[in-house]
């Protein structure tokens, strides 16, 4: 298989390599607040809906911010808004420890935040490398970066209980600054970057790059982000302070389990471009969407207890999903969700190779956009009804009605474009609309 002109396959894999790496450890800095964040609402006396806004914030910042960052990584290059973001990004870790009032944290959490907007950095630098027919699986091994969430829940509440919150948050400042200068070192001008010193060309206008965000098509894959990837950071800082106050976990125990949440819902990302790439896009959406409503349905039965009138008198019996079962559900959860990640981006590039800083920022933003609005709504949740599965239900409710509302508008779609489409055709990954980009911008066939 051939690769891009003048491009070798050494220059790929450390293009790729050097992106995990810097994704790997913004995401672990993204998620910092889910173990932290426990402490500092016992310290300050917190109440369930404060502590979600709390962990969501950042989440808010990361999911803003990366279409403007896609847009500038897209004119000025991956390797120098890589660095910058992760700088930044760096010294506002380093400031947290100084706060010591709620509403100051939730300022604070804000810049903490732009280490979420690594993500299309990564994906508009990385895509660059890579030749169409391998963009799905690199992106996917570059979207397994997510593991820092895994990192997070691993490592964070054994540094907590050896260093405090403070002493925490101050090793993952410097570890993102140390990262930021190793990739401005060792990470090489992309392609396009290259292409455009060489021959004087400016970077494509503001406006240029704005200009597919018309299409429906990229808000139908944004709603679908929604739900792999902000519920996918939802439930990965909120799974700890449900393992404590669920089961009654201590908060190492608590984190580890939440990590064998993340783990899968990061690693098999990989595996998700893949299938994307062999079996299309599409047929991947419909497998995560259906396996997670049956998991999600088992996680949001609450413990009950039955009375029932019996032979020879009452009968009492209850149900409920012990510990054991609920750990494995997320993990075939999480796995799940890592493979509809991969699905959503592995268009993006295809459809839009001259968008994709712009359009997948759209995407990640909505899709982190959930990260931020679903762990508010489960606190609320929690405070509202004094359910511990509520949040679950609501998110049952959330895939239900992306599920259905996919298979109608795609089904549509498809009967008016192709009278007599075939079940194969169906589940393959066709065009959905027209592309709206401009002229010099070939949709994929």
């Amino acid at each position: 298989m051939h690769t891009l002109d003048g491009v070798t396959r050494g220059d790929q894999y450390r293009a790729l390599g050097l992106s995990t790496f810097a994704f790997t450890v913004c995401f672990a800095v993204w998620t910092i607040f889910s173990i932290i964040g426990v402490k500092i609402k016992q310290e300050l006396g917190l109440n369930d809906t404060q502590f979600g806004l709390l962990v969501a914030t950042p989440v808010l910042t990361g999911s803003v911010s990366r279409i403007f960052l896609g847009v500038w990584t897209e004119q000025f290059g991956g390797r120098i808004m890589f660095p910058l973001q992760m700088m930044i990004t760096a010294v506002c870790v380093w400031l947290l420890t100084s706060v010591t009032s709620y509403p100051v944290f939730l300022i604070a959490a804000l810049g903490l935040g732009l280490a979420g907007g690594s993500f299309i950095v990564g994906i508009a630098y990385t895509s660059r490398w890579f030749e169409k027919e391998r963009q799905g699986t690199a992106l996917g091994i570059f979207g397994a970066g997510n593991v820092g969430a895994a990192v997070t829940n691993f490592a964070a509440p054994f540094l907590v209980v050896a260093m405090g919150w403070e002493g925490t948050a101050r090793v993952y400042a410097v570890v993102l600054a140390i990262t930021a200068v190793l990739f401005y070192i060792l990470a090489k001008d992309d392609p396009v970057h290259e292409e455009r010193k060489r021959t004087g060309k400016g970077p494509v206008s503001t406006a240029d790059q704005l200009a597919p965000l018309k299409n429906i098509q990229v808000w139908r894959f944004a709603t679908y982000y929604f739900f792999v990837f902000g519920g996918f950071v939802a439930l990965a800082s909120f799974l700890p302070r449900y393992y404590v106050g669920a089961y009654g976990l201590e908060l190492t125990t608590a984190g580890v389990f939440a990590g064998l949440y993340s783990l899968p819902g990061s690693v098999f990302r990989a595996l998700g471009g893949w299938m994307s790439d062999i079996w299309g896009a599409r047929a991947v959406m419909y497998l995560t969407f259906v396996v997670s409503l049956i998991i999600l349905f088992i996680m949001s039965y609450p413990e009950t207890s039955y009375t029932v009138e019996g032979i020879t008198g009452p009968i009492s019996f209850n149900f409920g999903v012990s510990v054991g079962v609920f750990v494995a559900l997320t993990v075939v959860l999480g796995f799940m969700m890592s493979l509809g990640k991969a699905a959503v981006y592995k268009h993006i590039p295809v459809y839009y190779p001259h968008h994709v800083g712009s359009v997948g920022g759209l995407v990640g933003m909505i899709g982190g956009l959930g990260g931020f609005f679903l762990p508010v709504a489960y606190g609320a949740l929690l405070d509202l009804t004094g359910v511990w599965t509520a949040p679950f239900m609501l998110t049952f409710v959330m895939v239900a009605i992306m599920t259905v509302w996919m298979h109608v508008a795609i089904r549509r779609m498809e009967r008016r474009r192709h009278p007599g489409l075939e079940q194969e055709r169906f589940l393959s990954d066709v065009p959905d609309e027209p592309v709206a980009s401009p002229a010099h911008v070939h949709p994929a066939k």
